[in-house]
């Protein structure tokens, strides 16, 4: 089985290729299935296995199979996106193998995010390798990658102090916001869409008591809910732009596939405001608010990139845990590795599971036969005792006739190697007890 990995993240690719690859949740299952049918892969052969991690800072495609099939993998990738399998190449990384295993571990673990240890990845994982798993798309290799994943990730953040002291991307909002206005408690804010970010966004500009607080959101029942626990109001996104005048500060985190604030709408708001600054921050990937407004005098706008230089203060700290979190990693790549090689084809290095298969098959197969005759005698009214006899005698002999027709055929040293070879398979076990009673 091969494993084999695609991806592009905020360290390779600029945020408005990264927008062109954003998926949410709910377009999980139907890309897993376009990408599955152009492997090959149908009802009749499931063969390979896919899972998509996307999120704000990346795009990952995960995929098991007989054969890696990068440059395919590669080549849809780059047309769902409606750009050049040349471009997406030069913005992307591949992975095989063990390498697929480590990169998956530290994604888990936070150590290859943009906050180091942030933890937010993790539960992003989860919900992508459910949405895999109903989706069908999930085998039996990448499930126990991820699982193996999730379990190094818990190791990591258990043993480490990997997370202590991280700045969250809510966080950093906090802190320039800080910078621009001289009192948070002065300001009035609003949060647009209800997601797990603009919550955890919310969290912490509540704790700085902002003058008000406001939820826009399609649905006003998640908004409602939101508005009412940090003693907001909601509002529909269709209010947002005669209202936009009102806030000083703009965090936006939705799913939307195009802006939802617009350069018009700001210009009119800052109008409205008498130029007073105003302070936006993008969380979403697809944009939330065209870029043009970043141009505009009165507006400071940060995107998930322009955060990316706060995030990452405090970094030295923790350079002891990251050494401490890699070879918690190193350990379970090995694991991972060793797993996989004991799945390998009959003949391959290591590949033993399949072999194991096929013995169990057969002596199951034997079994029912000797079970059978056995009924077929009792219900003859044969005596209990001697049906009992035949059925052992006869699952000894099929068990035996390969081991012994081996043994009596070949020349004197191959019989040599074959008696070594069913001495410690068969003999094994009298040979220890026999060891143990003379202890």
């Amino acid at each position: 089985m091969a494993v084999w990995a695609l991806g592009i993240n905020h360290t390779t690719a600029p945020l408005d290729l990264r927008g062109r690859f954003a998926f949410a949740l709910d377009q999980i299952a139907p890309t897993l299935h376009g990408l599955r049918q152009s492997l090959g892969t149908t009802s009749r052969h499931p063969g390979v296995e896919t899972a998509i991690i996307s999120t704000c800072n990346r795009t990952e495609i995960y995929c098991a199979g007989e054969q890696a099939a990068m440059d395919h993998t590669l080549g849809w990738l780059a047309q769902s996106g409606g750009v050049s399998p040349a471009l997406l190449r030069s913005h992307s990384y591949t992975l095989e193998d063990s390498l697929v295993a480590r990169h998956a571990f530290r994604v888990a673990s936070g150590l290859d995010s943009m906050v180091l240890g942030e933890a937010q990845i993790l539960g992003q994982m989860k919900d992508a390798v459910r949405a895999a798993e109903t989706a069908g798309a999930l085998g039996t290799t990448l499930n126990q990658l991820f699982q193996r994943s999730f379990a190094v990730a818990k190791e990591v953040r258990s043993s480490t102090e990997i997370g202590a002291h991280s700045i969250s991307m809510a966080a950093a909002a906090v802190r320039l916001a800080g910078q621009l206005f001289e009192d948070i408690s002065e300001t009035k804010i609003l949060f647009v869409g209800a997601g797990e970010m603009i919550e955890l966004c919310a969290t912490h500009f509540a704790a700085k008591n902002p003058k008000a607080i406001a939820i826009a959101n399609r649905t006003l029942e998640r908004g409602e809910k939101l508005a009412t626990r940090f003693g907001g109001e909601v509002m529909r996104l269709a209010d947002l732009p005669e209202r936009l005048h009102e806030f000083d500060a703009v965090i936006s985190c939705t799913a939307s596939s195009l802006p939802i604030i617009g350069l018009g709408a700001v210009e009119r708001a800052l109008k409205k405001r008498r130029h007073r600054p105003m302070f936006m921050v993008d969380l979403a990937v697809p944009r939330d608010i065209e870029p043009e407004v970043k141009a505009l005098g009165d507006v400071y706008l940060y995107t998930v990139d322009d955060l990316a230089t706060v995030v990452q203060t405090a970094q030295a700290n923790r350079q002891a845990a990251v050494a401490q979190a890699e070879a918690i990693i190193d350990a379970g790549v090995q694991s991972f590795m060793h797993w996989m090689e004991l799945r390998s084809p009959v003949g391959q290095a290591g590949g033993v599971v399949p072999l194991i298969q096929q013995l169990n098959a057969q002596t199951d197969e034997w079994r029912a036969l000797e079970i059978a005759r056995a009924k077929k005698l009792l219900a003859k009214g044969e005596d209990v005792d001697a049906v009992l006899e035949a059925l052992s005698r006869g699952l000894t002999q099929k068990m035996l006739h390969g081991t012994l027709a081996e043994l009596r055929a070949g020349d004197a040293e191959m019989r040599a190697q074959t008696a070594q070879t069913v001495s410690r398979l068969f003999l094994r076990s009298q040979s220890k007890t026999t060891n143990n009673n003379g202890l």
